[in-house]
């Protein structure tokens, strides 16, 4: 990205230099001469005169003649003083000053140049700021130097505020130096250049045009080279745009558009323009915006025979008279630093002059006006537009950026009838209104808020009355009246006076903002300078003799592909479908990582990370899977499947290249980002060898890393360089002579697979095999998907222990947009967490209160801040984000998941934010205010400042920052623990009857009517020595006082058993689906007294849906909660002890003697249907039987089949994406095909026998397994063992049945 910054900048200056001195001046020269000051007094005009002695000759800098400088009759704004310099000049400054003696001084003005006395253009700062700074005292003299030179005969100044307590006072100077050029004037028919250069090879490969034009017309050729075949490439103006074609062949051809630049280029003022041509790409300069144009590859040898000026010259054809044609001025007119136009004129042969070219630029007056709203208007005496017919006829020009505004109204003579002539979403309206009623109603045009210049006109004469627009054909609309349309009094253009009922104005619509020129009235022409000077009309808040309009979106402040659209005053940027939000496109909606979207609390899934945020790099789909620990980014080429290697006849070698999911610029940065890459690289190998030869050159090889790859000549597994695979490394390959499985060549199939880690040699982009034409040769290979993990930018953190510590690194530069976003946590009430300053701007966020961010910044327009209060304290020691960002038209702030706070920019203020100090992070220049806590992940403009690495040489500051739980452990769910991590955390879900990165995976199931689950709780040593021991004396320790029971299931039969638990005491707890469909719960807790039935009145349970079940018992409380119903509560009368509990059952009950007799028969017809996230306090019985089957207390008889049974699609909307997997985009690459198995021999009847002895072994060992199972079953049901805990951080099964109150457990005798 910096390179590319810097290249475009070098060739801007470039750019610019060139046309420095296409312009008549070095660089070196000194521009600064006064150019006012030995004027004569003719050279001055205004707009009025206070006296003779306060006349304009008298406005000259540090002089005292007359009364001390010019001050007009009134002091409004529409006051003005210009000088006429002579010729065109080169202007680089202009100084004021105030009237001699007085309190007559200018604050601020407006400053315009023009080559003939009219067309004025304003000259700005930064392209938005209108105004200059004027002087605050009569005597001090205020010099502001342009930011660029104006080339200009006439300059007028127009005040805009001036000293209260005084009246308008002035004097001035200007500075700059002479100005030369050579022009030449096109008609617009068959006049032009043109320039043929001398055959042969050029010494070089660049090539530079450069000129200025100015024109009135919004089409035509400005230059087409052309070289051999016919192939050319043309500049023509299209509509005020400068478009790049592409032509071929014949003129007949359609041209092909490779670049738009520049815009309303046919404003009738000068416009640079040069073309730098390099081997492969263009250089497009329109005034100050450069773009870099990629050209077709057919253009690298191409050479330019002949350059046509002025028009489309095809070599060998006689000269075309087209509209297309241009039609204006060009000046010095440079090929290769060859002056053409200079040339033209002392005839030099190369330089054919074509049809009526003059070399001077004359100038046709056309005289514009702005409305610039909202108190614009232009009153007309209506006598002037009525017709001697007695109708009426108003035409005139007009062009605009605003879908609505009032054109033209006037009343009619008739009482109360009115005419509004208007814009209307973009099209043309007429409508004549009276006494409240619509008479006559009219619409034309469309799309005309495009910014061309429109003409409308309206005529009223016998009975009939017509609009018409652009005199197109289909362009107007007509009607007949029975009434008479003429002028009863004045016509009122773009809008009303304000508040005056004398005029009888009435606008009910938009006021218009754009500009009109060639007002006529009963087909004469409107002279405006005459309005200018009051001698005609009256007018308010016009801009006379010029055109203001501005195309905001040439070029587009909007970013990432943004769609702009604008209005007279502001643009607007669609991001929709770009990826990006804000007001110009700039913020990315997508998060940097998968590491990210895990900590925003989503799963496993496709998602867009945009690896540089704001950056230019764009958004990329990969897919995120969060089943582990660590969160893998999974970016897919065109085969990761394994696939059979078929040489192609007459080829040596097998090649295969791989095309990734992502652009190069996403593939190598977000592998620049992870903290880890890998790739699996595999070889299946039958006497095909892989690298090592017998000369030590390798067979085969990869190509990895950025661009095409480089050469790499090791395997899965090894180091880089080292020419071995992963059996070398490690010392066992299949021959110990060689590095490689494969490199043995032997008959059978071997294999070299393993993974590539190295991140600079990846992604594998190309494989090259060479060991496969042999005959008996066979192999096959796999390359899988790019994956990676971890984000190092996500977890980058700095501690700031002092309020004095602080980091600094470079400037920050964010001149038209800059984006800031990080993490903080804290326990102080304030601090700075950023800063950086300029010589007036600055850049500063900060907490300003517990509750409080507040974002601050001046770019020159005064300070402006945003501010975004939480409702709950920010100091709370938990991770909080902060998103700011500024752009040329407002900013905003956000925190946390509030809603974003944003403050607009000035519409005509100043842009760029420039500063020159030091960027500090957690704290100020100054040392006070600093910021006590963590910063973390801190980005400016997508890049991620390494705040560990400073923090390592900074005192007071530390690297890292520990304690995330506080923040994320809530994405830890049902009852998950969240554990710490040097970066990061992970949740242990030990103790969760669900799994998964957040424990959020459902553990379901689907039983069967002999399906069997049970879960033995301890089994004490004292049974099997001692049977004579009292009962009580061996399971005292598992006496409990109360219960947490939850499950989920799912079925469609009734009744059911849900649950059974047992105790040695003849005790037991019951919950099943009655007959009526409804939950019994049946405790059991004296075994001398019956069971004690609790019945829910939820009914209808048994409907095939999902229901939860959660029952609680405390002592002699029970509460029962089924899905989202009200809770249940109930008594139990016995004892409120569940004594010596034994086992757990799901499923169908074996050995039934313990059971009263009416749950006996419910016990031995099982469950069918599901169950999930089956949870007994702290045991999970279901998940125990799922994951750990052989290393839990739990015995499993008859089917038990995973499945996602227990999910609900409403509830969680993951679930099907938990269980889907990513499909590979497979498909033969090369002569490769994907394989179903790859290892199959050429002999099929061979290949038939191997699979069936295989599948008569199979069934033997599965036949011998399930003997082997059921006896150990019977083992595990009729004998008493300890059980080994098992390791896993899942699921550890200490057999604690942890009571909820008062369990009398004793943890030291659990295992003897």
């Amino acid at each position: 990205m910096d390179f590319r910054s810097k290249r475009v900048s070098g060739i801007i200056a470039q750019v610019a230099l060139l046309l420095c001195s296409s312009c008549g001046t070095t660089g070196e020269e000194v521009c600064d001469s006064a150019l006012v000051s030995n004027l004569p007094p003719s050279s001055f005009r205004s707009s009025s005169q206070l006296s003779s002695s306060h006349a304009p000759g008298f406005a000259k800098l540090n002089r005292r003649d007359g009364a001390g400088g010019w001050s007009p009759l009134t002091s409004d704004r529409y006051q003005w003083l210009e000088v006429d310099l002579g010729e065109r000049t080169r202007i680089t400054a202009v100084a004021t000053q105030g009237r001699y003696g007085s309190s007559d001084w200018l604050t601020s003005y407006l400053l315009m140049f023009s080559d003939s006395g009219h067309n004025w253009k304003q000259c700005r700062q930064e392209d938005s700021i209108g105004s200059f700074p004027g002087n605050s005292n009569a005597d001090s003299v205020v010099q502001y130097k342009l930011q660029r030179p104006a080339i200009a005969r006439f300059l007028r100044l127009i005040p805009l505020d001036w000293n209260p307590s005084g009246r308008i006072g002035l004097r001035l100077e200007t500075y700059g130096c002479p100005y030369t050029s050579d022009v030449v004037s096109l008609d617009g028919s068959s006049s032009g250049l043109v320039y043929r250069l001398s055959p042969g090879p050029r010494g070089t490969s660049r090539e530079v045009v450069s000129l200025k034009f100015k024109t009135l017309r919004n089409s035509g050729t400005l230059l087409h080279a052309e070289g051999e075949g016919g192939l050319g490439l043309s500049l023509e103006l299209e509509r005020g745009k400068l478009l790049l074609l592409l032509r071929r062949g014949t003129a007949s051809s359609e041209p092909r558009r490779l670049a738009s630049l520049g815009s309303l280029l046919d404003d009738q003022h000068w416009h640079h323009l040069a073309v730098e041509r390099r081997s492969t790409h263009l250089n497009l300069t329109v005034d100050k915006h450069t773009e870099r144009i990629q050209i077709p590859a057919e253009f690298s040898r191409w050479n330019i025979q002949q350059l046509s000026v002025g028009t489309v010259q095809r070599q060998s054809q006689k000269p075309v008279v087209s509209k297309r044609n241009f039609h204006g001025c060009l000046e010095n007119l440079l090929y290769n630093g060859l002056n053409l136009i200079e040339s033209a004129k002392n005839r030099d042969l190369r330089v054919t002059i074509m049809g009526n070219v003059t070399f001077s630029c004359a100038e046709s007056v056309s005289v514009a006006v702005t409305f610039p709203g909202p108190q614009s208007f232009l009153q007309l005496p209506g006598a002037r537009a009525s017709s001697s017919s007695g109708g009426v006829s108003v035409g005139f020009q007009f062009r605009t950026w605003n879908k609505a505004g009032l054109l033209l109204t006037f009343d009619l003579p008739q009482e109360g009838g009115v005419v509004w002539l208007y814009l209307s979403e973009a099209r043309l309206r007429l409508q004549i209104h009276k006494a409240g009623r619509t008479l006559l109603e009219l619409s034309a045009g469309s799309a005309l808020n495009d910014g061309q210049w429109h003409s409308v006109e309206l005529n009223s004469r016998r009975g009939r009355l017509s609009i018409s627009v652009d005199n197109e054909e289909g362009g107007g609309a007509q009607a007949s009246h029975s009434f008479p349309v003429t002028v009863e009094s004045h016509l009122f253009f773009g809008g009303c006076p304000a508040e005056d009922d004398r005029l009888r104005c009435r606008n009910p619509f938009n006021v218009f903002q754009g500009c009109m020129r060639l007002l006529t009235l009963d087909n004469r022409i409107v002279d405006l300078i005459l309005v200018q000077q009051k001698q005609l009309g009256i007018y308010s808040n016009l801009q006379i003799d010029m055109c203001g309009i501005i195309d905001r979106c040439s070029p587009s402040r909007c970013e990432h592909g943004g769609r702009c659209s604008q209005s007279w005053t502001v643009f607007h940027c669609n991001c929709s479908e770009s990826g990006y939000s804000g007001a110009t496109c700039h913020s990315s909606v997508y998060e940097r990582s998968c590491e990210a979207y895990k900590h925003n609390g989503n799963t496993s899934g496709r998602f867009h990370i945009d690896v540089d945020g704001s950056g230019p790099i764009r958004p990329q789909l990969v897919y995120c899977n969060m089943t582990e620990d660590n969160t893998w980014m999974v970016i897919q080429h065109n085969n990761t499947e394994r696939t059979r290697v078929r040489p192609s006849p007459g080829v040596d070698q097998h090649m295969v290249h791989f095309d990734y999911s992502t652009e190069e610029e996403q593939l190598l940065a977000a592998i620049s980002q992870s903290e880890h890459c890998e790739q699996e690289l595999s070889y299946h190998c039958r006497k095909s060898r892989l690298l090592n030869t017998p000369e030590g050159s390798p067979f085969s090889w990869w190509l990895g890393g950025p661009g095409p790859g480089r050469v790499q000549t090791y395997w899965g597994g090894a180091h880089p360089g080292s020419q071995q695979c992963v059996c070398g490394l490690q010392g066992d390959c299949v021959d110990p002579q060689h590095y490689c499985n494969c490199d043995a060549d032997r008959l059978e199939w071997a294999e070299d697979s393993g993974l590539l880690t190295h991140r600079e040699s990846l992604p594998v982009r190309s494989l090259v095999l060479g060991d496969v034409r042999r005959p008996e040769s066979e192999a096959a290979y796999r390359v899988g998907p790019l994956r990676c993990h971890g984000d190092k930018n996500f977890w980058n953190a700095a501690s700031f222990d002092k309020e004095t510590s602080y980091l600094h690194f470079p400037t920050f530069h964010g001149e038209l947009s800059a984006d800031v976003s990080f993490l903080f946590k804290t326990t102080a009430a304030s601090g700075v967490f950023l800063e950086n300053l300029g010589i007036k701007d600055f850049i500063r966020i900060e907490l300003s209160s517990s509750t409080r961010v507040v974002f601050s910044l001046d770019v020159g327009n005064g300070p402006l801040e945003v501010r975004v209060e939480s409702t709950v304290p920010l100091n709370d020691n938990r991770w909080h984000r902060v998103r700011a960002e500024r752009n040329v038209k407002e900013a905003s702030l956000r925190l946390d998941e509030l809603p974003v706070a944003t403050r607009e920019a000035p519409a005509d203020g100043h842009l760029h934010l420039q500063l020159n100090s030091q960027l500090f992070i957690g704290g100020t220049a100054s040392r006070q205010k600093g910021f006590r806590g963590c910063i973390r992940s801190l980005q400016l403009n997508g890049i991620t400042l390494d705040l560990e690495e400073r923090a390592k040489i900074t005192p007071g500051v530390g690297p890292g920052c520990p304690g995330h739980c506080s923040s994320y452990g809530s994405l830890c769910q049902n009852q998950g623990r969240c554990v710490e991590g040097a970066s990061g955390f992970h949740c242990d879900c030990s103790l969760s009857a669900y799994t998964g990165v957040f424990c959020h995976t459902v553990f379901s199931a689907s039983f069967k009517p002999d399906t069997t689950v049970s879960y033995t709780f301890k089994e004490p040593y004292e049974l099997s020595r001692n049977s004579s021991a009292r009962p009580s004396s061996i399971y005292s320790d598992t006496t409990l006082r109360g219960e947490n029971v939850s499950l989920s299931f799912r079925t469609d039969r009734s009744p059911a058993l849900l649950l059974y638990v047992s105790s040695y005491y003849r005790e037991s707890l019951a919950l099943l689906v009655n007959k009526l469909d409804k939950l019994e719960v049946r405790y059991k807790l004296d075994s001398s007294r019956e069971a004690e039935v609790l019945r829910s009145g939820v009914k209808s349970l048994a409907d095939g849906q999902l229901h939860t079940v959660t029952v609680r018992r405390l002592s002699g409380s029970v509460s029962v909660q089924i899905d989202q119903n009200p809770r249940e509560d109930f008594n139990l009368t016995s004892d409120g002890e569940f004594n010596a509990i034994k086992s757990l059952v799901l499923g169908r009950v074996h050995g039934s003697d313990d059971l009263d007799s009416d749950l006996s028969r419910l016990a031995s017809l099982g469950f069918t249907g599901c169950l999930s996230v089956v949870r007994f306090n702290s045991i999970s019985p279901l998940k125990a039987a799922l994951l750990h089957p052989h290393t839990s207390p739990v015995v499993i008889s008859g089917p038990l089949v995973r499945s996602n049974c227990g999910s609900s699609a409403s509830a969680n909307p993951y679930a099907a994406e938990n269980t889907r997997h990513l499909s590979d985009q497979s498909g033969s690459v090369g002569s490769g095909q994907p394989l179903v198995n790859a290892m199959r021999t050429d002999s099929a009847l061979i290949g038939g026998v191997i699979a069936v002895v295989i599948f008569v072994i199979v069934t033997g060992l599965a036949i011998t397994g399930r003997f082997l199972y059921r006896r150990k079953e019977t083992y595990r049901n009729q004998e008493v063992k300890g059980v080994q805990q098992d390791d896993s951080q899942d699921f550890p099964f200490n057999h604690q049945t942890d009571s909820q109150n008062a369990s009398t457990e004793n943890t030291k005798e659990y295992f003897i």
